[in-house]
């Protein structure tokens, strides 16, 4: 068994670039069913004030590969590769989760 905790403290490595996401700080859960439907990841800041408001990276439960003593490997597209309208497609799509 796996504490939320403990996937808090591994890394998040996108296997499509090799790039490290950052660590999970939520996750999203379907209380009617009792699954893990997202987690979800700190992303950039949009803005340049202290008020900036920062984005998050939402990533389908089903995208991730493998969970590993140090690491969580997922399967995501590019994001700055992708325009803004196939983003939110991506992000939107019932498929994905």
């Amino acid at each position: 068994m796996v504490r939320i905790s403990d996937l808090r403290a591994r890394d998040v490595v996108n296997i499509l670039d090799g790039k490290k996401l950052g660590h999970i700080y939520d996750i999203e859960l379907d209380l009617e069913v009792g699954k893990v439907v997202a987690i979800i990841l700190p992303g950039r800041l949009r803005g340049f004030s202290i008020f900036a408001k920062r984005e998050e990276i939402v990533i389908p439960w089903k995208k991730i590969v493998r969970i590993g003593r140090d690491v969580i490997l997922v399967e995501v597209p590019v994001f700055q590769e992708m325009d803004d309208y196939k983003r939110k497609e991506y992000l939107l799509d019932d498929d994905n989760f």
